[in-house]
């Protein structure tokens, strides 16, 4: 699974896929880099909009790119900037831990605000049946 050099700076890696099968992946321009396809510069933290600078990137989808790299479809809810990009493992690992991070954090979020509003549904049950609000053909 060695990348080949071919001519106007192609490499192509050959990749066994668990079926037995073999395919060719051809990458264009520098693979071992972290470089999207729309040629901007390296990434370091895939989940920052290099336009807005929001920290809500995310992946729209993704599939291996070789045995090291991921292709990545990016998208910025802010400011709809997206991109498609090849990039190193170790980078989307890091990309994928911050997604977790996110996913933590609105979890969170989301049981407070399910218990906030379970607390006002039962202050409002409680003040209806205190004030007689509740009749028999309510249930």
């Amino acid at each position: 699974m060695s990348p080949q050099s071919e001519p106007d700076n192609r490499h192509i890696r050959q990749v066994v896929l668990p079926s037995g099968r073999t395919i060719q992946v051809v990458y264009f321009g520098d693979a071992a880099g972290s470089q999207g396809e729309d040629g901007g510069a390296g990434t370091t933290e895939l989940h920052i909009c290099p336009e807005c600078d929001s920290h809500l990137v995310y992946p729209v989808e993704w599939e291996e790119a070789g045995a090291t790299h991921w292709r990545v479809a990016l998208r910025c809810p802010n400011c709809e900037w997206g991109t498609v990009g090849v990039f190193e493992q170790e980078l989307v690992e890091l990309f994928d831990c911050e997604l977790d991070r996110g996913t933590e954090a609105l979890m969170r979020d989301l049981q407070r605000l399910s218990r906030a509003n379970m607390e006002s549904d039962i202050e409002r049950f409680i003040d209806a049946l205190q004030g007689d609000h509740l009749l028999p053909d309510d249930f």
